[in-house]
């Protein structure tokens, strides 16, 4: 538990488009202009769910801070999505 505590120091919520964290087996992706999260976790009525949900608890309250910390629009543009034709045809 502690690696993973230590770990979750250097995730910066919207600092990158490369830090990936797993709490149970969710995935928490952090992008510049989001942060997704995918998958699931079960949280159990034990120490072992209560840790699961500190971690949670803490990457939540840093995504909020960050988010509570700046001026945000209504809504993001959608993506620009580019198609680009296939090398391999």
């Amino acid at each position: 538990m502690t690696a993973k505590k230590k770990a979750d120091k250097t995730f910066v919520p919207f600092a990158n488009e490369a830090d990936v964290l797993h709490v149970g087996d969710l995935m928490i992706e952090n992008r510049l202009d989001r942060i997704t999260l995918s998958g699931d976790v079960d949280l159990t009525l034990d120490q072992a769910g209560l840790a699961l949900a500190r971690r949670l608890h803490a990457l939540l309250g840093e995504v909020v801070g960050k988010l509570e910390g700046q001026a945000l629009p209504e809504r993001l543009p959608p993506p620009d999505v580019q198609q680009v034709d296939n090398p391999f045809n």
